[in-house]
């Protein structure tokens, strides 16, 4: 069985590394959660180190708390930003930016309707009507199999264009 690469960072070198075994199955878990929205790694791995700091973090202290890149931690730090996943505070006597992690669901999962879904829905609506320009006459073979998959690809769409607002309203 193959671990999952959080968990080894934490069992390859004690000194490479300063998390801890509580950090470490907190970050896999949102790893693993962004998997399956499809987001990277890295960005699942930062909002998982902030989710279980006491502490704000600065883009330097999860650089080196992560081992991962400059370029990952800055992408990573911006997206969870736009998303409202992260958000930057205000540290006495501090030059550089300090990050928590957002805890409230509500905003999380409206920061990513927002950003993620809401954008693809918009853009599926013209897809959709492209897709159905290219629809075959009625006389060509298959054709009433194409203009039923279109037709269930167009329910779907209005479903989710309809559930998203309700969802929304839930969490708030």
């Amino acid at each position: 069985m193959e671990m999952p690469q959080t968990q080894l960072i934490l069992e390859s070198d004690a000194s490479e590394s300063s998390l801890t075994a509580l950090e470490t199955g907190v970050i896999d878990l949102f790893v693993n959660g962004v998997r399956v929205l499809g987001l990277p790694k890295s960005i699942g791995e930062i909002y998982g180190l902030l989710y279980i700091s006491p502490e704000p973090l600065s883009f330097d202290e999860i650089l080196s708390r992560l081992q991962i890149s400059k370029g990952s931690t800055s992408q990573g730090l911006k997206i969870l930003r736009s998303l409202g996943a992260v958000r930057a505070v205000y540290v006495a006597g501090a030059r550089r930016d300090y990050f928590v992690a957002e805890t409230e669901l509500k905003k999380l999962v409206g920061g990513f309707i927002r950003e993620e879904l809401s954008p693809h829905l918009d853009s599926g609506t013209e897809r959709l009507e492209s897709i159905q320009s290219h629809l075959p006459d009625a006389s060509e073979p298959d054709a009433q199999f194409f203009k039923d998959r279109v037709g269930k690809l167009g329910t779907w769409h209005k479903r989710t264009e309809l559930l998203l607002p309700i969802i929304r309203k839930f969490l708030t």
